[in-house]
């Protein structure tokens, strides 16, 4: 087969007519809510102290600022993609449009990997942290049932993972305005417990501890910001809800730029009061929020950040589980996956069957299978998928069919694609070599899928 029909492109309004059956709920509070369940979990309890214990010092309020300054180049290239082709798929379906269907495969195949590891490796880490929580009450969750597979440990599976991950996939069934609602509510939880930390903090505040500010020298604060800046990724899944989206054109940049935004200030204000109660030498602990609420007696206060934690781990399992449906959805209606993966329920207005599919390889990941060594390849396949945007802002912009008035416009265009790219290139450098070897054999068998049943099965076969 010809190497130009691997880099054909699929037709825009194919998709917005197959897209046309989702039921359009979603306004831009609805969009910010998603994001900010992706993006705050409970690395906010936990990264601006050991970041500023290794690295940073009370500097890690600028490593924040300069990570979302990094992300934030990316997030405006997501937003004017989503504005200006709303779609479901996300970088999957902007790949296919702009540079042709082995780009689009490639990037929904990095998309599966960010998405089911990811939720997989909170879903053990809920249930782990689930039976901490419950052991409080003087309820205990038996050994045989709360840790992956391993006889050797006397762990045979992680039920409580399992059980989130049905649970969540069961509110998400039933389609997406009870289950807007009842993440809405969990995300305002979350956020009001980290403002109580921030209110509760500030009286313990020292000023003194927050010298000197920057004991390792910008040095250490751009190392900072190099690790934190994943603690940034998430905002991504905000687009995969495009089709869903009242009035995409005005509400996907606010959902997608309003999360940065929050998340920033959010992780900023954690940072400011950590430092302040506590020195930055003592924050190198596990739970650094807890351990300064223990030191200043607020020990009441330790198990609502505990509360906190669940209620974040909750809600980016929410997004993740309902951003995963949507891309085996999109790959599936393009025949490059099994085209009844690509139905949507006449009822609901939801991909019953991807979020199926979708709900069983989670559970069976989160509750049988150690995924401690694995999460490296969540952030490699989130910066292809970054790559990819970044520099198809430009291609966007010179393909005449694809609309040009409307919609949110990358500023400062081409520089600030370019300097995202770039960037987002740098941040891949970063991440050691074993990751780059697992991420090479995950690519290597998509690559095999696509030529093997892909390329025969899609939908480009019957329009040629």
């Amino acid at each position: 087969m010809a190497i130009s029909r691997l880099f054909r492109r699929e037709k825009l309004d194919n998709y917005l007519k197959s897209d046309q059956h989702f039921a359009k709920t979603m306004s831009a509070k609805d969009l910010m809510s998603l994001g900010i369940g992706a993006v705050i979990g409970t690395g906010i309890f936990i990264l601006p102290g050991t970041i500023a214990a290794q690295y940073s010092g009370p500097g890690i309020v600028l490593s924040f600022l300069l990570a979302a300054i990094v992300c934030s180049t990316a997030a405006m290239c997501y937003a004017e993609f989503a504005s200006v082709l709303p779609v479901a798929g996300s970088a999957y379906s902007y790949g296919n449009l702009v540079f042709g269907e082995i780009i689009g495969w490639v990037l929904g195949w990095a998309l599966i990997l960010e998405y089911v590891l990811a939720v997989a490796a909170v879903a053990n880490a809920f249930g782990a942290y689930f039976k901490s929580f419950v052991a409080g009450f003087h309820l205990t969750i038996p050994t045989a049932v709360a840790g992956p597979f391993d006889p050797a440990k006397g762990t045979y599976g992680n039920l409580v993972a399992i059980l989130v991950v049905f649970l969540i996939s069961w509110l998400l069934n039933r389609g997406m305005r009870e289950s807007m609602r009842i993440n809405n509510a969990i995300v305002i939880v979350k956020i009001a417990i980290i403002i109580l930390f921030v209110v509760v903090g500030a009286f313990y505040v020292r000023p003194e501890n927050w010298q000197p500010f920057a004991p390792f020298g910008s040095a250490g604060i751009r190392r900072g910001a190099a690790t934190v800046f994943f603690a940034y990724l998430g905002f991504d899944v905000v687009s995969s809800s495009a089709a869903e989206v009242k009035n995409p054109r005005r509400n996907m940049p606010i959902g997608i730029i309003g999360t940065l935004v929050v998340a920033t200030i959010l992780y900023m204000l954690v940072a400011i009061v950590l430092t302040g109660m506590v020195p930055y030498t003592k924050l190198n602990v596990a739970d650094p929020v807890a351990f300064a609420l223990t030191l200043v007696h607020q020990d009441w206060t330790s198990g609502i950040i505990s509360l906190g934690a669940l209620a974040g781990m909750f809600t980016m399992m929410v997004t993740m589980i309902y951003s995963s449906s949507r891309l085996i959805y999109s790959v599936g209606r393009d025949g490059l996956l099994p085209k009844f993966l690509g139905k949507i329920d006449d009822q609901t207005g939801t991909p019953k069957h991807s979020l199926a599919v979708v709900t069983v390889v989670i559970a069976l990941l989160g509750g049988f299978v150690p995924l401690d060594q694995l999460t490296n390849l969540v952030n490699i396949g989130t910066l292809v998928a970054f790559l990819f945007v970044s520099f198809g802002i430009m291609r966007l912009r010179h393909l005449p069919e694809m609309p040009h008035n409307t919609g949110f416009k990358v500023p400062f265009y081409p520089v600030l694609p370019i300097i995202s790219g770039l960037l987002c290139f740098y941040m891949m450098l970063q991440l050691p070599a074993e990751t780059w070897i697992a991420s090479t054999i995950w690519f290597a068998l998509g690559l095999v899928i696509y030529l093997t049943y892909g390329l025969r099965h899609s939908q480009l076969n019957d329009q040629s």
